[in-house]
């Protein structure tokens, strides 16, 4: 499957969905640094009071939200870089916030960006940018997989099941913030502001073919 047909003639949801277990690459001059994506945030537009892109609003800061499905969108959030892919047609600004990653390679390297072992390397959306070495916003406005940034659809992992639930952090406005728009590997650990109680160690939230997650 292409790029352009994995964003096509879906919503947003359902590709926040299908996001789980494929494959995030980032290629650096010191090595590619890959993982899992874990957990998704969708967010819908000029009617998510959440969005923004609420109520039409439209600036330099979010013009990559009315892009073509496929561009980057990367906004910073108390100093950590968020890390979003937009999925609709060019000005439909709807988009798709990365939450967690489970590691796949360069995890040393991503160690040496967080100072952090363990879960907390990439169980969240800042630490998942930190732990890429992505720390500015030159790839804001990039196109997936025409640059450093690669999104595969090939190497992919199922996950057993997906939670969804209210999503983390959002503005309390309007009937919107607890909507179930948060998408997740159930059992994960790389899965953000959960308890260990929650992590599946010996599979990690992925079907028999694949390997759980080391902690």
């Amino acid at each position: 499957m292409k790029l352009r047909e994995f964003f096509s003639g879906k919503t947003t949801a359902t590709i926040a969905q299908q996001l789980l277990g494929k494959k995030l690459i980032y290629q650096t001059p010191q090595g590619d640094l890959s993982g899992w994506i874990v957990e998704t945030e969708a967010y819908l537009g000029q009617l998510d009071s959440t969005a923004h892109a609420y109520q039409g609003h439209r600036s330099p800061a979010n013009e990559a939200l009315y892009g073509p499905p496929g561009m980057i969108y990367i906004f910073s959030l108390r100093g950590w870089m968020m890390l979003n892919f937009i999925t609709q047609p060019v000005g439909i600004p709807q988009g798709i916030l990365l939450r967690g990653i489970e590691p796949a390679a360069g995890q040393r390297l991503m160690e040496y960006h967080r100072h952090q072992t363990g879960v907390s390397l990439t169980n969240g959306p800042g630490k998942l940018t930190q732990a890429l070495g992505i720390t500015d916003r030159r790839l804001n406005q990039t196109m997936l997989n025409t640059g450093a940034l690669h999104l595969t659809l090939v190497d992919e992992r199922s996950p057993q099941k997906i939670t969804c639930g209210p999503r983390i952090g959002v503005s309390h406005r309007g009937s919107w913030t607890e909507k179930p728009l948060r998408f997740f590997v159930t059992g994960n650990p790389y899965v953000s502001q959960q308890s260990k109680k929650a992590w599946n160690l010996v599979t990690a939230g992925w079907c028999e073919t694949t390997q759980p997650a080391s902690g």
